[in-house]
């Protein structure tokens, strides 16, 4: 595998941005040039400097501090939203696959009839509906967010697995006495664990960028908690008297995605067995 990801420019490439966006979340845990919350309104819409590597906002506040803790809400929601769209949505495409092979077909309808549902609400649209009963917040996003990703794991899941229960080892795991769920976990996880890593490379993405889109519009982090997408919301009024305060969050935003897209296609072409054997 690594021999193959060294060589291949995208994974290379993505696996960097990727790593730069972990470590600077890491880093900020334990230093950041300035408290990110800290108001200097004399210092206020100053241009990069040494003393403030990328300048400061309306309030005086170091953009550098915020960007770098800001990176911790894009991890956490890309990883809890995924994390919950990856637990629901596998198993329950692992059971709609069962149930098909069972000749149950009802249960396999009822799971997709409810992604097909779920799909009808969009993160944002979740979001708005939680907002107006919870309260806007950043756990609001990722639940938003981890709801929507719940039908996408579970019908990538379904398609994968049915191609595998009609294999010859599922039948002879079968006749040794296997139940379907043993099954599922000890054969059917195992070969379609390449399609899942990209998928989650991609919805990671997705998440960190519904993120900063609900930050934009007042649903995701709240003052004092700095975010990526209030930043930029912050900027607009702002953008032609200090244009950085717009461009800085917004390449972060940009490379972190483009980042790990860029990671999910080096993965699906080093993990793909046709894509090796053309290859070789």
């Amino acid at each position: 595998f690594w021999w193959r990801a060294r060589r291949h420019p995208s994974f290379v490439v993505g696996g960097l941005l990727s790593a730069a966006l972990t470590l600077a979340a890491f880093v900020s845990l334990f230093w950041s040039p300035y408290p990110p919350a800290e108001i200097d309104i004399p210092k206020k819409l100053l241009p990069p400097s040494a003393a403030h590597w990328l300048g400061t906002d309306s309030l005086g506040r170091d953009i550098a501090s915020q960007l770098l803790v800001g990176s911790q809400n894009s991890i956490v929601v890309g990883v809890i939203a995924v994390g919950i769209g990856l637990l629901i949505g596998v198993a329950l495409g692992c059971l709609a696959s069962a149930s098909r092979s069972e000749n149950r077909g009802w249960i396999e309808e009822l799971v997709m009839r409810a992604s097909d549902f779920t799909f009808a609400f969009p993160a944002l649209l979740s979001a708005i509906m939680l907002t107006a009963i919870y309260g806007p917040g950043l756990v609001m996003s990722i639940v938003a967010i981890g709801i929507f990703n719940i039908p996408v794991f579970a019908r990538l899941t379904r398609a994968a697995a049915l191609s595998l229960w009609t294999r010859d080892f599922i039948l002879a795991a079968r006749v040794a006495g296997k139940g379907k769920a043993r099954i599922s976990v000890e054969h059917i996880l195992p070969n379609i664990l390449n399609t899942l890593v990209v998928q989650i490379t991609i919805q990671f993405s997705l998440g960190i960028l519904a993120e900063a889109a609900l930050a934009y519009v007042g649903l995701g982090a709240q003052p004092p908690i700095p975010s990526w997408g209030k930043m930029l919301a912050d900027s607009q009024t702002l953008i032609v008297l200090a244009p950085h305060l717009a461009i800085i969050p917004g390449l972060c935003i940009v490379l972190t995605v483009l980042g790990l897209n860029l990671l999910g296609d080096g993965l699906r072409d080093i993990l793909d067995p046709q894509s090796t054997t053309r290859r070789a």
